[in-house]
């Protein structure tokens, strides 16, 4: 009789690669654009209140993409090793390392907590608060602190639940909370009068019940569980959860270090400005949210098959990619260009400086945005079969390596309208970087 480990393991390595991808990707997808609905949520019903508050949620922006750095690290370093070690069949394995990236993830993130709440205004300063907007991101900061180990707890349960091909329940977990978050937002922000703080709870409570939930079905329908027993922590492990997160914190880790550089660059510029830029990130990272999802419904693919050495199954699904992604960032483009001043109005009808500077920005990040599709699966592939150093530069070269000195030179050489072009020019650069190195690496698997 076959078990359902043994079924999944004979869908994931003969299914039509296109097929399973997009078998994979539903889920993934439903559930990135789910985890985007936190942050679209409270900005949409924090922009209700006034621009300051808007501008709160970008300054803590910077540190929920630290936070995902550490879970993406974690989870995507351990789902990993987990979707090899399932594909060869090492079922022990898999379970001992699920464990060990998960608690491992956790304890970092209450360390992380325990530092936020010690030095809280001092952490706002710097990540690009103004003394206006400090008021209400300290509001917003306390109740995301003791969330912390449960939005990491989540985002590492689904990175792992993915990589395992379970994409669909951990879909379930994601879209329970968010469903409460955006029930209860109102409630706390405007029925009990709370304002921006409530925010932050509402966001506090759901994504711990979405973290409950994600743990209730870890191991479910041939996937790997959750077990205190499993947690054996060695150096061995913690090698493998490096060499396979490392572009992930790389990626999302500088992505929270262009947040910071962001926000204080627009705060040379006002209030308004930093705002904008918290409104387009949260855009451009809900559309982005798809892609993404889909990419994900790569990497269980990628990393089954390559683990069972078929690797032109490898190559097939990451072309099929690389077309639907591409496909879908052209058209996102044209609508950002567009309709981009009725995008920021959703958020802040009410002033016309915050659509006017968003408007500009928005438009400026989507004239490079069809490149993106690209850039992205290049790095999961790259991430997937191991190719850590590789996938490292790849995750770098758009948030990093091109995006933080294009930021500065830009603005001392032409002011405002290098804060505007910054993310263009950086995309660009990126896809140039990716593409040799990409086909170089297709060419050598053999």
């Amino acid at each position: 009789m076959t078990t359902p480990r043994e079924a999944k393991y004979l869908e994931m390595t003969t299914t039509a690669p296109g097929k399973l991808v997009a078998k994979m990707a539903l889920p993934s997808i439903v559930t990135m654009l789910i985890s985007n609905v936190y942050n679209m949520a409270d900005t949409f019903f924090v922009g209700r209140i006034d621009t300051q508050s808007t501008a709160a949620l970008g300054i803590v922006f910077s540190y929920m993409a630290m936070v995902q750095a550490i879970a993406f690290f974690f989870g995507q370093g351990s789902g990993n090793y987990i979707s090899r070690a399932l594909g060869r069949k090492e079922g022990e394995r898999a379970e001992i390392m699920a464990t060990v990236g998960l608690l491992s993830a956790m304890l970092l993130g209450s360390v992380v907590a325990a530092i936020g709440l010690l030095f809280t205004q001092p952490i706002l300063r710097f990540f690009g608060s103004t003394e206006t907007i400090l008021p209400y991101a300290e509001a917003y900061f306390r109740w995301i602190l003791p969330g912390t180990p449960f939005i990491i707890g989540c985002f590492a349960l689904n990175n792992q639940m993915r990589q395992q091909g379970n994409a669909l329940m951990s879909m379930i977990g994601i879209a329970s909370g968010a469903i409460l978050n955006i029930l209860i937002d109102p409630l706390f922000i405007f029925t009990l009068g709370m304002g921006v703080e409530g925010a932050g709870v509402a966001t506090c409570l759901s994504q711990a019940v979405s973290f409950f939930i994600l743990l209730h079905m870890a191991g479910k329908r041939g996937g790997v569980g959750i077990r205190l027993s499993r947690f054996k922590p060695t150096a061995v492990l913690f090698r493998e959860i490096a060499a396979g997160g490392s572009p992930s914190l790389v990626r999302q880790g500088l992505g929270a270090v262009v947040a910071i550089c962001l926000n204080q660059v627009a705060a040379q510029y006002g209030d308004a400005t930093v705002a904008a830029i918290s409104i387009v990130n949260r855009f451009v990272l809900f559309v982005g949210a798809a892609m993404i999802g889909y990419g994900q419904g790569f990497q269980p693919v990628c990393g089954f098959n390559y683990g069972a050495r078929l690797y032109n199954r490898v190559r097939t699904a990451f072309w099929s990619c690389v077309r639907i992604s591409t496909v879908y960032c052209t058209l996102i483009a044209l609508l950002g260009i567009l309709f981009a001043p009725d995008i920021i109005r959703l958020f802040r009808a009410d002033d016309a400086e915050v659509i006017r500077i968003g408007s500009i920005l928005l438009r400026w990040q989507c004239l490079a945005y069809p490149f993106i599709g690209f850039v992205i699966m290049t790095n999961m592939y790259l991430q997937n079969i191991r190719r850590t150093r590789l996938a490292i530069l790849v995750a770098s070269a758009r948030q990093g390596l091109f995006l933080i000195p294009t930021l500065y030179i830009g603005v001392m050489l032409c002011g405002f309208r290098g804060l505007e072009t910054a993310q263009c020019i950086s995309d660009f650069l990126a896809f140039i970087l990716s593409v040799p190195i990409c086909l170089k690496v297709l060419r050598e698997m053999k």
